[in-house]
């Protein structure tokens, strides 16, 4: 399947453009048939669309609707925003007793648990703590949980009724503890026909276990559970084998306000607070007040975009509702997004929300939207925050997805996955420098297997990854050999040190092409796996230029392409007329005993064979050279000079093109000139002697270019 995928996805040398969404639509139904294909490809840099698929058609998106819901969260909030829960209270201290209410008045805090702390009580015994310090040692009166914060359900309209069962949809409200689930640990009774042992954690005496789960022998596991629809209670039914060593299983807790409280109430208790319940104890004035927060801002991104947590992204959405539009609710939260979009130039009409999570089915969102969304988020002011905050190859959700990739820090993306939906939206950074944007969704997807759909969608992402970065370990090849060379100083000594380093790399003609950038020769931007005459001059010359190793690939473009400009027409084919003539990097030497040939270069034909039309006349160039005898004269001579590396090219017998071949000339004190070369015909790039190179080519060559390259580009 994935081979067949690759092949399609190099149609049209990858030109995106060429790629038609029906071809691309009927080659998914090979793999998924019936699936329906959502994709659309931006240039954050060029603000350009690429490639569309049903660009403008609704398809749900499932979890990738987090991206809107942090991107609106983003454009509002500070970065400096904790969401906070404070402690009122509300009584008098009387000598180390405080008689009245404690109330707990929560905005929208998702991490009161273990996630950053080893104890999921952490942020509970500071507020004990807090008690502490008034002197306070008993409470005798009530707990109360404020939720005001928030209105509407706490089950969200619209989610599937057995996303209440699962751990992925908790109920939501701004008074939070544990993820409002619970861990629920199963392990065998003693002996077979025992009742099996089930503990709850964090055990606050909150969740109730109906257990007729029963022992037997082995190592069966089958069990059913089911939660009571507005109670903590949890039925737990089946068998578990007397050699399982224990199980596990996450379960969302009914009312998580009163979860919260029972987790403070134990809490009181171990920390030595005498706690007496009078319900009917009045509050009176509030006489202290202390305020909490876990983690700031951008770790609850993380959070959300990287693992994906539902909870975490309906609480932020109901927060940005309340914190700029008074409405801590699904309303609130749509009403950011309308606001947000607006603002940005886009139109709320191209989505459907019906949650910040995604888990709605009735979600809907446009591939092209979204990833102009993505796109003007990477240029806004929040891309770093935004970007970084997305999964990627071995990072939260993508832990297990697409590890393989030659270059997976290339790529951060956001998962989506519900029934019948499977999507991938996100960014992939390019090696010349561009970002793009991406979404891709399946949808409709029937009864094709999950692993499969989500081998199809990775496999596009992949692709697309690959191709953009292709030959990623090449760049990283060369930036460890610039780094090894950062002593060497003075042009000719680093490239007398690069383009030895090259030595016995295997030859191969015209390894190197425009990618993805260009629908006519789709090879790698950078390649030293093999090398050929220009290419070997280049890669080596790039590499003692650069004054960084992170400038390292924008310098191999600037000498390979006029101006630094990627594509097939501003290459520099033609090596006196383009790259010589040009001066940037090289200048001709003169010599005294030298003679000058002109030559008519047919650009016009040339570029024509290509379907390109070449915009001016075809160039008389002027050769200046030493005539063969006068090179193997001086191929002859032993250097009496500094030590130098010069460049030398080689003319031909046609009249059709300047030079045939090229190599850099090492000139050593006491010694005959050296040519240091991509060698075709010995396959490799090779120290030969000039004099019997040239003596070679005897009658193929009427003489040879000498040139110096400059210090200054």
């Amino acid at each position: 399947m994935l081979k067949s995928l690759l092949a399609f996805l190099f149609l049209s040398n990858f030109a995106f453009a060429a790629l038609q969404g029906q071809s691309f639509q009927a080659y998914v139904d090979s793999l998924v048939p019936g699936a329906k294909l959502g994709l659309s490809l931006r240039s954050v840099q060029k603000n350009k669309s690429l490639l569309d698929i049903r660009g403008d058609e609704f398809f749900i998106p499932a979890s990738t609707l987090k991206t809107l819901t942090t991107a609106t969260a983003l454009y509002f909030l500070p970065l400096s925003y904790e969401p906070k829960t404070s402690l009122h209270l509300e009584g008098s201290v009387q000598k180390n007793v405080f008689v009245g209410n404690l109330r707990f008045y929560g905005e929208g805090d998702p991490n009161f648990s273990g996630r950053y702390f080893k104890d999921a009580f952490f942020m509970f015994k500071q507020m004990t703590d807090s008690l502490k310090s008034l002197g306070i040692t008993k409470i005798h009166g009530d707990l109360i949980a404020d939720t005001s914060f928030y209105t509407g359900p706490r089950r969200p309209e619209h989610w599937k009724s057995n996303y209440y069962d699962a751990w992925y949809g908790a109920e939501v409200s701004p008074l939070s503890f544990n993820d409002n689930c619970a861990l629920i640990r199963l392990k065998p009774g003693e002996k077979v026909n025992d009742s099996a042992t089930i503990e709850v954690l964090p055990d606050v005496d909150f969740v109730k276990i109906i257990n007729h789960l029963k022992t037997v022998p082995g190592r069966t596991k089958k069990w059913k559970y089911s939660l009571d629809k507005e109670k903590a209670l949890i039925t737990i039914t089946g068998q578990i084998g007397v050699n399982v060593d224990s199980a596990s299983l996450v379960l969302p807790v009914r009312n998580p306000a009163a979860y919260f409280l029972s987790a403070f109430q134990k809490t009181l208790a171990d920390e030595g607070i005498e706690y007496i319940h009078d319900p009917n104890m009045s509050g009176g004035i509030e006489i202290k007040a202390f305020s909490f927060s876990v983690v700031p801002f951008l770790s609850v991104l993380d959070e959300i975009n990287q693992r994906s947590q539902n909870l975490h992204a309906e609480m932020l959405f109901r927060n940005i509702g309340k914190q700029f539009f008074g409405e801590g609710s699904v309303k609130g939260g749509k009403k950011a997004e309308e606001y947000f979009l607006s603002k940005i130039g886009l139109s709320y009409q191209d989505f459907e929300v019906f949650d910040g999570s995604g888990l709605s089915p009735l979600n809907k969102v446009k591939p092209s939207v979204v990833s102009e969304l993505l796109s003007k988020m990477a240029r806004s002011p929040y891309s770093y925050y935004y970007i970084e905050s997305f999964a990627s190859p071995n990072i939260g959700t993508g832990s297990q997805r697409m590890s393989s990739l030659e270059a997976p820090s290339q790529t951060r993306f956001k998962t989506g996955y519900i029934g019948g939906v499977h999507a991938l939206v996100g960014y992939i950074f390019t090696l010349p420098g561009d970002t793009l944007s991406l979404s891709v969704y399946l949808n409709d997807t029937g009864k094709n297997p999950d692993h499969k759909l989500k081998d199809v969608i990775d496999t596009i992402w992949s692709r697309v990854v690959t191709k953009t970065n292709e030959n990623y370990s090449s760049l990283l090849e060369a930036k460890k050999l610039w780094l090894d060379a950062q002593e060497v100083k003075g042009l000719e000594a680093r490239l007398d040190y690069f383009s030895k380093s090259f030595l016995n790399r295997p030859y191969l003609l015209g390894p190197m092409g425009e990618s993805y950038l260009d629908s006519i020769d789709s090879k790698a931007l950078i390649h030293l796996d093999s090398m050929d005459c220009v290419t070997y001059i280049e890669h080596s010359l790039a590499l003692a230029l650069s004054i960084h190793e992170d400038s390292i690939f924008n310098t191999l473009q600037n000498i390979r392409y006029t101006k630094g400009e990627i594509s097939y027409s501003n290459r520099k084919h033609y090596f006196v007329e383009d790259f010589l003539k040009e001066g940037r990097f090289a200048e001709i030497r003169r010599f005294e005993n030298e003679a000058v040939i002109f030559r008519k270069l047919p650009k016009t034909q040339f570029f024509a064979s290509k379907k390109i039309k070449y915009s001016g006349e075809d160039p008389e160039t002027e050769i200046p050279h030493l005539p063969f005898k006068e090179a193997l004269d001086f191929a002859k001579n032993i250097w009496d000079f500094d030590f130098s590396v010069w460049g030398v090219a080689f003319i031909g017998n046609s009249s059709k093109i300047d030079v045939t071949h090229t190599g850099f000339l090492i000139l050593k004190p006491g010694e005959k000139p050296i040519l240091r070369h991509a060698s075709q015909l010995k396959k490799r790039v090779v120290n030969q002697s000039l004099e019997e190179y040239l003596k070679q080519r005897k009658g193929k060559t009427p003489g040879i270019v000498v040139f110096e390259f400059l210090k200054k580009s």
